[in-house]
């Protein structure tokens, strides 16, 4: 015989696929095999439809096309005798779902099929009508389903019951017809029937809210009845697993028991003494009784229920928490993590038990378990637990110290008694987990210390002993390095000692090691480094007799290829060389931070992390990594053309040092979150007074010029910042890098008038530049750009970004929105810095790119503007 006719068997085929060595073999055959059927298909071959079908779902099954095989399924399934449509049916489960058109083709033999005479074909039409049933199909036959809840035989209920599931989630509107059938389901002796009843039962509460006070007020009593004569059946060998008496039947009644109860005290009445009685006599020695004894737990704690029984419940969560199964252990971890917002008291009585759980071998069980405790942790219990995770933090794994010291923070700066306990507690986590902590940990760290000044000399002194225990940790670097720099004086001379510490001896050079080592550690980053750089240049001031070694281990930096390092080394060398008479108040002690500002910018920062691009640091730099705009001019990475406006939201700290805020490309249209009134010491050297609302709070170091003929100051862009009323007293403080003096003060006069241009337009957009300029700077162009959505449609997440030549400089202002409405009603404005150090030489060009949403799909319009007015 042909080994691919028609005629050949099942078995033969499928020995043939297994026998073949490669995929490129089996394709072979299934290509063959496919063909005969088509053949087949083609002839109307009667005598061996039944196992080409078959083969069809074998190959189907192996991921192969059969889609010419449908129109089979439908003849099968019209075929008198019962192999043919139990054939046909079986394919029309596998070939086709409820989307197929060819579907609609099978109702009519689906209605013969169901009110058939033969039990076992009106048990396959259910069967098919519950896997593929569609709405239209559900709507034909809902009524002939209805009627077979009724059938004498039990099978045939049960797979009505099941069918009549998937037409309720197809139809809700049908759910009602199936109310009153489902009561006499529920009264079943037959535990199949019983299940699949109740299961109809749980999924018309779901859709019906009228049901669902039906079922209440008719069945709550008849379902614990049933639940009674369950839990106190004798043995009965057909529905015995593990000595208990269909658990399956056991968790489907405790589940509509939980749907009835909840939200009505009298049906949660009426159901706590089995539900408790359930509760003490399950075994839980058996995996099959601690499925039953976590229904139960659960039904509990969702229905209106008295304390006690809670009590009962959240106790047998505890024994599974001693429970050697993993599985177990974590689900009541989860189950008990929902209990705490019923009854903490009840959950704090297993806290032991609960932090046995943190310590586990097992990752899932540990992660859970500290979110327990988490949220377990109190005024009345902080102290105990905190100092249980901190003990535990030494010699937890290295994978899990970052999530137990994200929770330890958190738990230390939400319930913290006093300060001093605050800043003991961080302490220790800084020195076990430095390097875990995130930034806005240590930040709020440094708040709370500037606010608690009776305890300046004592922390101090305490991350002094830590730091020499500790160098590795970067975090406890960073916060040790600037206490020293803003209290050495308090360490070297013992200042504001407590009773509970002991005095130690530490010397100026001692102090000045410790920064010396910071700075000059190989692993430490550039953030660190310019704050060691910093607290050398206060030490410089409060130790006059180290003031030769300091200056000599700033110098070293002048030729950091960090180009942050760099200008500081350089700014700081010449601060403490040439202008001792200013340096005294130049390095003044921090004033007190405001906590509430602090809380406020790191909220900003939430926000800040969701908009902004990641960055890379090119000779100390930062620049975009995802979108960089020196691309638009082709130019090379360390030779950014044009600097966008610094985002500050969340880098309190790094705002109050001037450490790591080089300004860099980011999306315009984000909102800045400062608040410059209360910025007392943004500018790091405490020159004048804080810029104005919109100006940029820190040098553009990205802006500065990369030829050799021109030098731009970065102490001189803060003094053009400053106000007026302040000109006059802060220009002493001006020439510090010598021969740089104050900008000339503002003037009413706006200089030449320039007529406004279009810069750019296209279809749907229009952005147009009006030109001003201050007399007496002709390099210096202020632009402002509007932008004009000329189309109907809203454009969101809207960003304009600008890139330019090396003999121009640009600063880029936020935006004012990054929505921009339809039909011209509003535009978008954003005003843009442009300096030409060739000015008359050579005219200013630009590129520019706009982004935004359009039906939630990115838009890029990419263009060049070089129709300035010739004397900008």
């Amino acid at each position: 015989m042909n080994p691919f006719s028609s005629g050949t068997r099942l078995r033969d085929m499928i020995r043939a696929i297994r026998a073949c060595k490669t995929a490129a073999e089996e394709r072979a055959v299934i290509r063959k095999e496919c063909a005969s059927i088509r053949a087949s298909v083609s002839d109307n071959d009667n005598e061996y439809r039944h196992r080409n079908l078959a083969k069809l779902m074998f190959i189907h099954m192996l991921g192969y096309p059969t889609h010419f095989g449908q129109m089979e399924c439908l003849k099968l399934i019209a075929a008198p005798g019962f192999p043919e449509k139990r054939i046909g049916y079986l394919g029309l489960m596998l070939l086709l779902d409820e989307r197929q058109e060819v579907l609609m083709l099978v109702t009519n033999s689906l209605k013969q099929d169901l009110n058939h005479a033969n039990q076992y074909i009106v048990g396959l039409a259910l069967c098919a009508l519950g896997n593929i049933c569609s709405a239209e199909m559900a709507r034909d036959l809902a009524p002939e389903v209805e009627r077979l809840l009724q059938f004498r035989d039990p099978n045939i209920r049960k797979k009505a019951a099941l069918c009549s599931i998937r037409i309720v989630k197809k139809v809700p509107d049908l759910a009602e017809n199936f109310v009153n059938p489902v009561v006499s389901l529920l009264k079943e002796k037959h535990h199949g029937v019983l299940l699949t009843g109740i299961q109809l039962c749980i999924e018309l509460c779901n859709h019906s809210e009228e049901a669902l006070e039906y079922f209440r007020k008719k069945c709550t009593e008849g379902l614990v009845k049933v639940l009674k004569d369950v839990v106190n059946s004798s043995y009965a060998p057909e529905y015995d697993i593990s000595g208990i008496a269909d658990p399956f039947l056991h968790i489907r009644l405790l589940r509509l028991l939980r749907v009835l109860g909840h939200g009505d005290a009298d049906a949660s009445d009426s159901m706590n003494d089995i539900l408790a009685q359930v509760a003490t006599k399950t075994e839980s020695n058996k995996n099959a009784g601690n499925a039953i004894l976590y229904e139960c737990v659960e039904t509990i704690m969702s229905i209106e229920d008295i304390s006690g029984l809670r009590v009962l419940a959240i106790n047998i969560l505890g024994r599974f928490l001693s429970n050697r199964d993993n599985n177990i252990r974590y689900v009541a971890l989860n189950m008990l993590m929902k209990a705490v917002s019923v009854d903490d008291q009840a959950v704090q009585r297993h806290r032991t038990t609960i932090l046995e759980c943190v310590k586990d071998s097992d990752a899932s069980i540990r992660k859970r378990a500290l979110e327990l405790i988490y949220l377990l942790v109190n005024e009345s219990n902080v102290k105990a637990l905190t100092k249980e995770l901190i003990d535990y933090l030494q010699v937890s794994d290295q994978d899990f110290k970052g999530d137990l010291t994200a929770k330890i923070c958190s738990i230390v700066e939400k319930l913290s008694p006093d300060k001093i306990w605050y800043i003991d507690q961080m302490l220790k986590v800084l020195s076990e987990a430095g390097n875990h902590v995130k930034d806005e940990v240590w930040h709020a760290l440094i708040v709370v210390i500037t606010n608690a000044s009776n305890l300046h000399g004592y922390t101090v002194r305490s991350l002094y002993k830590a730091i020499q225990k500790s160098a590795d940790q970067e975090t406890l670097v960073r916060v040790a390095v600037w206490c020293i720099g803003e209290y050495g004086d308090m360490l070297v001379n013992n200042i504001g000692m407590l009773n509970l510490e002991d005095p130690i001896t530490v010397t100026e050079n001692d102090a000045v090691d410790v920064v010396e080592i910071a700075i000059k550690r190989h692993s430490s980053d550039l953030t660190t480094r310019a704050m060691c750089l910093i607290a050398l240049l206060k030490l410089s001031s409060r130790f006059p007799s180290c003031s030769q070694r300091i200056k000599d281990i700033v110098t070293q930096s002048k030729g950091s290829l960090l180009l942050e390092l760099q200008q500081r080394s350089i700014e700081f060398d010449s601060i403490i060389e040439k202008h001792q008479n200013i340096r005294s108040a130049l390095v003044e002690r921090m004033p007190v931070l405001d906590e509430a500002t602090f809380s406020g910018r790191k909220a900003g920062s939430i926000l800040a992390a969701t908009v902004s691009t990641s960055l890379n640091y090119v000779n100390g730099v930062a620049t975009s990594a995802a979108a960089p705009l020196v691309d638009l001019l082709d130019l090379g990475a360390d030779e950014p053309a044009a600097a966008a406006p610094t985002f500050s939201g969340g880098n309190f700290l790094q705002d109050l040092l001037d450490v790591g805020t080089s300004p860099f490309p980011s999306q315009s249209g984000t909102t800045q979150a400062q608040k410059n009134g209360t910025d007392v010491l943004l500018d790091l050297l405490s020159i004048g007074s804080p810029p104005p609302e919109n100006s940029s709070s820190a040098p553009d170091i990205l802006s500065l010029s990369q030829d050799n003929k021109i030098s731009v100051s970065p102490l001189d862009s803060l003094s053009s910042a400053t106000r007026p009323s302040v000109q006059a007293s802060s220009t002493a403080m001006m020439d510090l890098l010598d021969g740089f003096g104050p900008s000339p003060p503002p003037t009413k006069d706006n200089g030449p008038a320039y007529p406004p241009i279009v810069a750019f337009e296209s279809s749907s957009l229009r952005l147009m530049f009006n030109f001003s300029k201050q007399p007496g700077n002709p390099q210096v162009t202020e632009i402002e750009a509007n932008f004009t959505n000329k189309s109907s449609d809203v454009y969101t997440n809207f960003i304009f970004q600008a890139a330019v030549p090396k003999f121009l400089q640009l600063h880029l202002e936020p935006a004012s929105s990054n929505t921009l409405p339809g039909n011209g009603n509003e535009s978008i404005t954003q005003k843009l810095r442009v300096t030409n150090s060739q000015h008359g030489k050579k005219s200013m060009v630009m590129r520019i790119r706009i982004s935004y949403k359009l039906y939630n799909k990115d838009v890029l319009e990419e263009g060049q503007i070089s129709n300035f007015p010739r004397d900008l």
